[in-house]
């Protein structure tokens, strides 16, 4: 995958420079690595936003005083309420050394289930999963044409080299349901026969009475 580049600026650490580098509009970032030492830096709201809204992974190069590092953006903190970044941590990529990160999935076609009247029901947006950094993929394709109403594909059915799947092998990913129009037929039925039951029971009585 391609590289995306980022100019960064040093920063001081402590709470009152984080304040600070937020009022300007900016997101304090911190960089780490085995055998690299912390670098604490700052860089642009709508950079740190880019990386966090995405579909993909990236590989970031970071660019501080003239040095720079190949880098995933490994977590991010988040407003409770605004949800802007307020912090994010970068993991510098070793050579030869895996990496665990978080990468999406990305779903391709439509599930014949679905066309049957089925609800598709995605369970699972990302997977975690541990490589070289070579080996880093930018999404995960899966196909799930050939769902079936019933069918489901979990963690153990993906097919992918040169890394590891974490997580557990039977987690479900994506399924496909049972029409709910069809459980909401079955219940109005089955309302239907509870009042025709009560209604004969009342009409028995009614007769006992007399």
């Amino acid at each position: 995958m391609d590289a995306i580049t980022l100019e960064a600026k040093p920063r001081d650490v402590g709470k009152k420079s984080a304040r600070s580098v937020r009022r300007a509009g900016n997101v304090p970032c911190v960089l780490y690595g085995h055998r690299t030492e912390s670098i604490a830096f700052e860089l642009p709201e709508l950079s740190v936003k880019a990386l966090i809204y995405t579909t993909e992974t990236h590989v970031v190069t970071i660019k501080v005083d003239g040095k720079q590092w190949s880098c995933i953006m490994k977590s991010a903190d988040l407003h409770p309420i605004t949800e802007r970044p307020m912090h994010a941590d970068f993991q510098v990529l070793e050579k030869g050394e895996k990496i665990t990160l978080m990468v999406p999935i990305q779903f391709h076609g439509t599930p014949v289930g679905q066309r049957d009247g089925g609800d598709t029901q995605i369970v699972v947006h990302e997977i975690e999963v541990r490589c070289l950094p070579q080996d880093i993929p930018s999404h995960i394709d899966v196909d799930i044409s050939e769902l079936a109403i019933g069918d489901s594909i979990h963690i153990e059915d993906l097919h992918t080299e040169g890394m590891e799947l974490l997580g557990r092998a039977e987690q479900t990913i994506v399924t496909v349901l049972q029409p709910r129009v069809v459980e909401a037929e079955v219940t109005t039925a089955a309302a239907a026969t509870v009042a025709e039951e009560e209604g004969a029971e009342g009409a028995e009585s009614s007769e006992d009475e007399e």
